[in-house]
């Protein structure tokens, strides 16, 4: 059920993330916000960047996506998103622990909103700790590309091998 997505994948990716990304809307800094979520220059650039998309495909249609990069010495798992009409059925999970069990280094980081509460319960329960402030602001402008004031409001959780 887990397919690595290519260029042919581009608009259903975008489609399921910017589908689940819904639940952000009204929870994450109101400045934060657009629509769509994620333009398809920005999934573009994200592709470009590195990021390798990996989707749960269910009756020839894609359910879930997330996305690995390698940066440096370290591993980001990106834009983890399922669609809302198939969220809390292990989806999300599976694609996760695919994702980890491809990590070629000992940590692994993903950052996420600090508002969205059920995602970062969603990682600790696949046993990513929350970093501390200072710790997210650094890792954040190390390995992410994203304005200061997307920093001052994530968070970021580690996974060590």
């Amino acid at each position: 059920m887990i397919h690595s997505l290519s260029s042919s994948d581009f608009d259903a990716i975008s489609e399921v993330i910017n589908d689940a990304a819904q639940a952000f809307k009204g929870v994450i800094p109101e400045d934060r916000w657009k629509e769509p979520y994620m333009s398809a220059e920005e999934l573009k650039e994200e592709i470009e960047a590195g990021v390798r998309f990996f989707g749960w495909i269910q009756d020839n249609h894609l359910r879930g996506v997330a996305g690995i990069q390698f940066i440096q010495d370290t591993t980001l798992i990106r834009h983890t998103y399922v669609l809302t009409k198939c969220q809390r059925k292990g989806i999300g999970s599976k694609l996760l622990e695919h994702l980890l069990s491809l990590a070629e280094t000992p940590e692994i980081l993903v950052g996420t909103w600090a508002d969205a509460t059920w995602a970062i319960r969603f990682y600790e329960k696949h046993g990513f700790k929350l970093v501390s402030p200072r710790e997210k602001d650094r890792l954040l402008q190390t390995y992410w590309n994203i304005p200061d004031r997307q920093v001052e409001t994530s968070v970021v959780l580690k996974f060590t091998k």
